[in-house]
């Protein structure tokens, strides 16, 4: 062998090793921060893989926690879409030019519900699921400590729940901002706070996950958990000793969303997922998840653990007011000085 052969065959060698080793040009890839349950998200990631052949990075936050980082990396996006957590950070994140205009070809096949979240947010978010807050009770708890069943709101302040009752905190969980927003619409703004500051006598721990309390109540940690009744579901659908309770005096929902953001590096993908997660075949798939939401487009198989509209008292939740960028901080700084600084 010549020595030009040689270093003919030697030079084709590195630059196949160098192409074997350094990343596409056209490699895509997607950044997702998921607010659903860590089933629900590893869920929607892996089929999302398998059928685009995108390698997807997923991160699971709570929502609040998704809306800070968004807002802190908003000079130099890390993440592509934000999907599932409840509508209200994502509709301020909207307020904030935050996320990117996209009108889905599938929107007028979304209920509702799902549409007015695209036009309060002017095409920023849509909506993904619904979902109604309540709270549940560990039935073999409540008979050992010889207490009444609760069945609204008010009885969760009453005395005799001290230390028995565990809800996420507004400032990291979207589902305890939604329990915020529902009470002063129920209540108004003033008696809400009183009522929260009676409340905050009886929590044993707030949580940094919306999920977390309803873990929590199946598992006989504490005898009451708030949080979004889809979630209470997965233990009582699991054999847990738990009761449902849809409070009386009625109570308010998520719409779960999903948005494109700003500036995102990998905006054809992010697309694609988008599309992707709107399809009813895809929405069909989260009761194997464990995900009992009710799917926002018309043509998904509604989940049977779902709650019935029918059944609950669900208040006229205004979502753009409660999603504000104004309301939204106000409300988080006053319970911040007034319930949860306030001594047990």
């Amino acid at each position: 062998m010549s020595k030009h052969t040689f270093r003919g065959i030697a030079a084709a060698c590195a630059v196949a090793a160098l192409s074997a080793t350094a990343p596409s040009a056209n490699a895509q890839n997607l950044n997702l921060l998921c607010n659903a349950t860590i089933d629900w998200c590893e869920l929607m990631k892996n089929k999302f893989e398998a059928e685009t052949g995108i390698k997807t990075s997923m991160t699971r936050r709570s929502s609040g926690e998704a809306y800070a980082q968004i807002r802190a990396e908003s000079a130099n996006p890390k993440v592509d879409v934000w999907w599932a957590g409840t509508g209200d950070p994502h509709l301020q994140a909207a307020s904030e030019g935050l996320t990117e205009v996209y009108q889905s070809p599938q929107l007028a096949k979304l209920q509702p519900w799902a549409r007015k979240v695209a036009t309060a947010s002017g095409n920023r978010t849509v909506g993904i699921y619904l979902g109604a807050l309540g709270y549940a009770y560990n039935d073999k708890l409540l008979a050992s400590k010889k207490l009444p069943a609760p069945k609204c709101w008010s009885d969760l302040a009453d005395p005799k729940y001290k230390d028995e009752v565990q809800m996420p905190d507004p400032n990291s969980s979207g589902t305890a901002y939604t329990m915020l927003a529902t009470l002063v619409q129920l209540m108004g703004e003033d008696k809400a706070f009183d009522y929260m500051k009676r409340l905050h006598k009886n929590v044993n721990q707030y949580t940094k996950s919306g999920v977390a309390p309803s873990q929590a109540v199946g598992r006989g940690e504490t005898l009451v958990g708030i949080s979004f009744m889809h979630d209470l579901m997965i233990g009582k659908v699991g054999g847990f000793p738990v009761t449902i309770v849809t409070p009386c005096e009625g109570t308010g929902y998520e719409i779960g969303s999903m948005s494109i953001i700003k500036g995102a590096r990998n905006m054809t993908e992010a697309k694609r997922f988008y599309e992707f997660a709107l399809r009813p075949d895809i929405q069909s798939m989260s009761p194997s998840a464990k995900a009992y939401q009710i799917p926002s487009h018309t043509e998904a198989k509604v989940p049977a653990e779902s709650i019935k509209p029918a059944d609950v008292k669900l208040i006229d939740y205004d979502q753009a007011k409660y999603g504000s960028t104004e309301v939204r901080r106000a409300l988080l700084k006053r319970w911040g000085d007034e319930v949860s600084s306030a001594p047990k």
